[in-house]
């Protein structure tokens, strides 16, 4: 084990998650930000059976890994829905892009473990370095966009979001997993047209939120 492995495997989601939690103008708070990001690790529990029962149990299992997709996200969105949206914390739409991804990255935090340690003990640095500019990102962009599709229909009323906060990080994650084994450039184009769409939405949010601080602002003097 080496310091670079470790640092890639446990230091790279836990970075990316401490840039969002900074970006929220108005804080979180931290044993929220805590039970949150345990929370998407332990949801790699059920996870791991459904996988186990819908994609390992195969006979080419590396035809219908864009199943995790499917069952990675959804557990995801149910853990954003049943646990935060009654949290009287969770109060304006980038409320749902910080929790959206501290599942997200909770989530890959663990699964990162699995692949690096147990799966490819002879090839850790490799696999460690590949997942922190691949995996990792995936999984929080996936819960930046979960996040704000779920602010908007919380927070503006838009039903077709609650929709669009589930379809689209299970598209966006399943076709990610089916491209893996594409392409190499096809792979390349495919992600960074994923981080291009997830920072306009992302910066859609900060520029709604500046919009809500001048306006209180305004009020007060």
């Amino acid at each position: 084990m080496t310091f670079l492995t470790l640092f890639l495997t446990l230091g790279t989601p836990l970075l990316i998650a401490l840039f969002f939690i900074q970006s929220d103008r108005f804080p979180e708070p931290r044993d929220l930000i805590v039970k949150t990001f345990f929370l998407g690790i332990l949801i790699t529990i059920p996870a791991g059976f459904l996988n186990s029962a819908l994609i390992w149990s195969q006979p080419n299992p590396e035809k219908f890994s864009f199943i995790a997709g499917l069952t990675e996200e959804s557990l995801k969105f149910l853990a954003l829905y049943w646990y935060l949206k009654p949290k009287v914390e969770f109060n304006e739409p980038m409320d749902a892009i910080v929790y959206g991804v501290l599942i997200s990255l909770g989530f890959a935090t663990l699964e990162n473990i699995e692949y690096v340690y147990l799966y490819n003990p002879d090839q850790s640095l490799v696999v460690s370095i590949l997942r922190a500019f691949t995996a990792i990102p995936l999984h929080s962009m996936c819960g930046v966009i979960m996040g704000f599709m779920f602010g908007f229909y919380i927070f503006y009323g838009v039903k077709k979001y609650l929709a669009y906060s589930i379809l689209i990080p299970i598209i966006i994650h399943s076709t990610y997993n089916f491209l893996t084994d594409q392409n190499i450039l096809i792979f390349l184009i495919y992600m960074i047209s994923i981080i291009f769409y997830t920072s306009k939405l992302f910066l859609q949010i900060k520029k709604l939120q500046s919009i809500q601080i001048q306006e209180a602002q305004e009020k007060i003097f």
